[in-house]
């Protein structure tokens, strides 16, 4: 092992800073005879984390070499696939991700403790940021008090969650914790937390500057990418594991480039951006790839926020992440929102010199992508699903054909395709001064002509940060959207992560007695089914402004385009051309009230609470005291688990479920609230919980009898074990009685009957939620069998010790025929190698039939995380050995 100063990569950049030095791509490229300059960014971060850690492990660096010949077009043909071993500088978690993983970081101590060891050797070993921002409730709306009843009812709510996490504020190191209404992560992440350069001691005791690089426990942690940050979202499962010191390892992905070029047309917004994009990108096949931007619209073109509104949806089109390098404009938005000047410059400095500043140089993709800006148009996303990108014009084609199946009546205060929830949300748009702004002087001009949302339109607004009440305030915009009903209902994501409170109850009934053809429109990135409201049959994606307008229009069965917004009181119309506001008007506004000054008062307590915070009791000690009747926090039971040595065999299983395209994150654990009549919300029920207090699923992710109800219990996901529904039922076998899932697995597990899932393509799309995984996990399904599956998912089904495993091409659920009467064999070798076959023999109705199926443990870590039955036990058993260890004289 080399000490640091003889370390041939490791070079002063700033010779008089302490933490002046950086370990060089550029010298380490060329040290094999190659230019830097032809690497994507994206792999020159993922090559500087390779030499920074192997440098404390190794005397060579395999990894760092490895992704050099992967990644650079003029390096010869790698000998094997590279993988990324990331070590990433911190973690940033939001509650309802971050809560279970506290939770499970709890557990550990409590086991450690149990076996003799020192429970507080379970910490965070790197910085972890979490952001109390998923558990608002937009209940309220359209009124000037609606943000205080909301967040009066949160904290009512979540009592019991909040006093947890000021234990473990307490309890654990390295945990930073930013209270509830401070706003949205990816928001707070990008105008305060990240740092783009930041410093640490390596391994040998070296300090040196690096790329600020993060994981983060929510799918849109990719908007940091914007601001040269690399970061990704994975499941709270794999983000416990970064906290404790593991590398995050995947294989290494292509590097697909977009170029964007030319100039969006007057009145097409970053929203539009990326509706557009995101079915192109969609179309591109970049799914589970790498993203880098390239291109003239980076030169003057696209400002930072725009950027951050393209990078935050990287998800809904598909990669791990989507990457824009370090330019000017980086540090101009560093400038804007109140970065102190010496890390400005040491921003400059370190990307310089270490050959991460943009530069005229075109890196090598594996494939590019062009983009034409100037081909854009004012678009809708829907109605149930992100990258249908559609113009205005089609909305109510669109609506008509989604909704064709549903009873029709039509209601003077309830028509067809009434827009019955209008949310301006989700940091995806209220990062961005720029569509709010638009939002506001739309608002000013619909106040002015007497126009006001429609009697049965919800109406809220819930940005991702403090300061746009701040900008919206000083320039009196604000007023003007209150006066046309988007008041502020709190600061976190609320619509966005589906709540969005209850509507009306003269709405509700209605939609009850036979019009449920109604819409929500809202600005956020996602709108899958019942995600939204469960109300709402179809959901549409549109900027900031065009909420506003929807709201106005109160339907989405007319073409905003061509047709009237709205009537003033003399009968006159009014089209959206009268209220849309002009490029010159926007950026007025934004040069005149979006200061840094803001940026820099609201964050100066960003990690503390208001008095309903600071009044939680803290608690104290190393280990957690369990409410043994608590109904939001129980120790979790998946900690102690055998490992799957050897040659696996599972025999006779059962398909619990059989699904089809597409199914989501959201179907496989939703996130709304608790139904009464689902099997979550009559267990609660039978224990005296009332009706009215069952809460969201969200809200009880610490608890995991409610969570296990909850898997497969959305009602949009249809089981084809029972293709006409009710939902959250499926067909125990072989008796065929129709039972609720949780009662079935339950049924199969005390028979001592394995179960496994069947679905179709692209299966666990959505949120990097993993309670989807632990859910599945504690059902006792094994395997999932399916097309092809989403990269966080299948990721966090690996790391909960279950296998997914995937059809040969051509081969479906349906070319097999399965009615579910079937039994499967699987037998997985001992031999088995990342990416291997695993043979499935399916007996049913006819003759035996046997496939072989892909393996898809894509690396030796995934192999070894799988084999030890998952991440959890495989921690907790390495704990236990460091705590004997360091017992031992």
């Amino acid at each position: 092992m080399q000490p640091p100063e003889q370390d041939p990569y490791l070079q002063a950049y700033d010779p008089d800073a302490e933490y002046g030095r950086h370990f060089s791509v550029p010298a380490f490229a060329a040290e094999h005879g190659l230019q830097a300059g032809r690497l994507p960014y994206v792999a020159r971060v993922l090559i500087e984390n390779a030499l920074r850690h192997e440098s404390a492990i190794h005397g060579h660096r395999p990894h760092a070499l490895a992704l050099l010949r992967a990644y650079h077009p003029d390096a010869p043909a790698p000998d094997a696939p590279a993988d990324v071993w990331l070590h990433p500088t911190r973690v940033l978690a939001q509650d309802v991700s971050g809560i279970p993983s506290l939770i499970d970081l709890a557990a550990m101590r409590d086991a450690l403790q149990a076996r003799g060891g020192d429970p507080r050797r379970i910490n965070p070993l790197i910085p972890t940021d979490l952001i109390v921002d998923h558990s608002l409730i937009a209940e309220e709306g359209g009124h000037a008090g609606a943000r205080q009843a909301n967040e009066a009812r949160e904290y009512r709510q979540n009592r019991e969650r909040y006093t947890f996490l000021k234990w473990a504020q307490g309890a654990f190191d390295n945990l930073r914790l930013v209270p509830p209404g401070k706003g949205i992560l990816h928001q707070i992440n990008i105008e305060y937390l990240a740092e783009v350069a930041t410093t640490r001691r390596t391994a040998q005791g070296a300090a040196v500057t690096c790329p600020d690089t993060l994981v983060g426990t929510d799918s849109h942690t990719t908007m940091v990418n914007a601001l040269g940050v690399l970061g990704w979202g994975v499941g709270g499962i794999e983000a416990e594991a970064a906290m404790l010191g593991d590398a995050l390892v995947l294989r290494a992905p292509e590097v697909i480039g977009v170029r964007l070029y030319n100039r969006p047309a007057p009145g097409v917004t970053a929203t539009d951006l990326v509706l557009n994009l995101t079915r192109i990108l969609r179309e591109a096949k970049v799914v589970a790839q790498f993203v880098e931007f390239t291109g003239e619209a980076l030169d003057g073109v696209l400002s930072l926020e725009d950027r951050a509104t393209l990078a935050n949806m990287a998800p809904e089109y598909g990669s791990t992440c989507a990457y824009f390098p370090v330019d000017e404009e980086t540090l101009a938005y560093l400038a804007r929102t109140g970065r102190d000047a010496a890390h400005i410059a040491r921003v400059r400095r370190y990307a310089q010199a270490a050959g991460l500043w943009r530069t005229q140089e075109r890196p090598g993709y594996s494939r590019l992508v062009e983009v034409d800006l100037a081909q854009f148009t004012r678009v809708a996303a829907g109605p149930s699903r992100p990258q249908d990108r559609m113009a205005l014009e089609e909305v109510p084609l669109t609506f008509a054909k989604a909704t064709a199946a549903l009873p029709r009546h039509e209601h003077a205060d309830l028509p067809q395709g009434a827009v019955v929830l209008a949310a301006i949300t989700s940091c995806t748009n209220t990062s961005n001064p720029r569509l709010l702004v638009a939002a506001g002087l739309l608002a000013r001009k619909a106040q002015a002509l007497g126009l006001r949302p429609a009697a049965w339109t919800k109406t809220s607004f819930t940005p991702g940060s403090r300061v746009v009440t701040d900008y919206l305030r000083a320039s009196g915009l604000q007023a003007a959207l209150d006066a046309v009903g988007f008041h502020t209902a709190g600061y976190g994501c609320a619509t966005c992560a589906g709540l969005s409170g209850s509507l009306s109850p003269a709405v509700e009934q209605r939609i009850a007695d036979g019009s449920p053809r109604v819409a929500a429109v809202l600005s956020g990135n996602r709108n899958f089914p019942g995600r939204v409201h469960p109300l709402a049959r179809a959901n549409y994606l549109v900027s900031p402004p065009m909420v506003v307008a929807y709201a106005l229009a109160g339907t989405v069965m007319r073409d905003l385009q061509r047709e009237a917004v709205g009537w003033r009181a003399d009968g006159a119309a009014v089209m959206l051309s009268d209220l849309w506001p002009s490029d010159a008007e926007i950026d007025a506004v934004v040069a005149d009230y979006v200061r840094p000054m803001m940026f820099t008062e609201r964050y100066r307590d960003v990690f503390e609470g208001d008095p309903a915070w600071q009044a939680l009791p803290g608690g104290s000690g190393a280990c957690y005291p369990w409410d043994a009747d608590s109904l939001y926090l129980r120790r979790p039971p998946y900690l102690d688990v055998q490992p799957q040595t050897g040659t696996v065999r599972i025999e006779g299983a059962r398909a619990l479920l059989i699904l089809g395209d597409s199914v989501t994150t959201d179907h496989i654990s939703p996130a709304n609230e608790i139904p009464p009549e689902s099997s979550a919300g009559r267990y609660l029920l039978s224990l005296g919980v009332p009706a009215d207090a069952l809460h969201t699923y969200l809200a009880r992710r610490g608890n995991h009898r409610v969570m296990m109800r909850a898997t497969f219990a959305q009602p949009t996901l249809v089981n084809e074990l029972l293709p006409q529904g009710p939902a959250g039922l499926t067909r125990h076998q072989p008796d065929g009685e129709i039972q609720p899932i949780y009662d079935a697995a339950m049924r199969y597990r005390d028979a001592g009957v394995p179960v496994v899932v069947v679905a179709g393509k692209d299966y666990g799309n959505g949120s990097s939620r993993d309670w989807a995984a632990k859910g599945t996990r504690l059902l006792g399904v094994r395997a999932v069998i399916a097309e092809s599956f989403e990269r966080i998912h299948r990721s966090n089904l690996v790391n909960m010790g279950v296998l997914p495993l995937q059809l040969p091409a051509g081969v479906t659920r349906l070319t097999l025929g399965l009615d579910g009467s079937e039994t499967f064999d699987l037998e997985i070798p001992a031999d088995l190698a990342p990416r291997g076959e695993a043979r499935c023999l399916i007996r049913g109705a006819g003759a035996p039939r046997t496939l072989t199926l892909l393996c898809r443990l894509d690396n030796a870590h995934e192999m070894e995380i799988w084999r030890a039955g998952g991440i959890l036990p495989a921690v907790l058993r390495q704990a236990l050995e460091d705590s004997q260890h360091a017992s031992q004289p």
